[in-house]
């Protein structure tokens, strides 16, 4: 079995769990991510990106109840952590970002914050808060910086409940061309 085909198991499998305090489930909410990517024209890379983001709640053994009690898993770094060893940096590292890139626009796009839902809102305390203007335009000057607050917009669209979305199968090719020329 490849990498792959082990996403899409455990997709299928963990992905029916609730996300957080969100009306979707985990699955839900990645293949909402994805199709936003797909509708916005983004790459594949992207668009891989969008669908596994948050791939580090499903892979994170510890994280039961870590929320709820106040503790930041660094869910982030754990999906780009697991991801990395076989898919480029143009899917690892928006994914890597994703969180920052919250706390950065929470800084620098009037209205964001007010548009986040109450779970989004909730982990921002736990994930360190808004951004000082000073630490928004580090993050903001960073290679790839651009596609973090793409990624990060779509997961905050991506939490519609019984939204029609493609089926996961869809996103194989997409993920498939995320790989690293050594793991396909």
């Amino acid at each position: 079995m490849s990498i792959v085909d082990d996403l899409l198991a455990l997709y299928a499998d963990k992905g029916r769990a609730q996300y957080g305090g969100e009306p979707v489930s985990q699955l839900a909410h990645a293949l909402q991510s994805a199709a936003l990517a797909e509708a916005e024209g983004a790459g594949d890379t992207l668009i891989a990106a969008a669908l596994l983001h948050d791939v580090g709640h499903l892979v994170d053994r510890h994280a039961d109840g870590a929320a709820e009690a106040g503790v930041d898993r660094q869910h982030e770094d754990i999906a780009a952590g697991y991801l990395a060893r076989w898919f480029a940096p143009a899917v690892v590292e928006p994914i890597r970002r994703h969180v920052a890139a919250k706390r950065c626009l929470v800084t620098t796009e009037p209205g964001y914050f007010a548009a986040l839902s109450e779970e989004s809102v909730r982990s921002l305390k736990v994930q360190g808060g808004a951004f000082t203007p000073d630490e928004a335009s580090r993050f903001l000057a960073m290679p790839g910086a651009e596609d973090a607050l793409r990624l990060r917009k779509w997961d905050d669209l991506a939490k519609v409940a019984n939204a029609k979305t493609p089926d996961l199968a869809r996103y194989r090719r997409r993920l498939e061309a995320g790989l690293k020329p050594s793991s396909s």
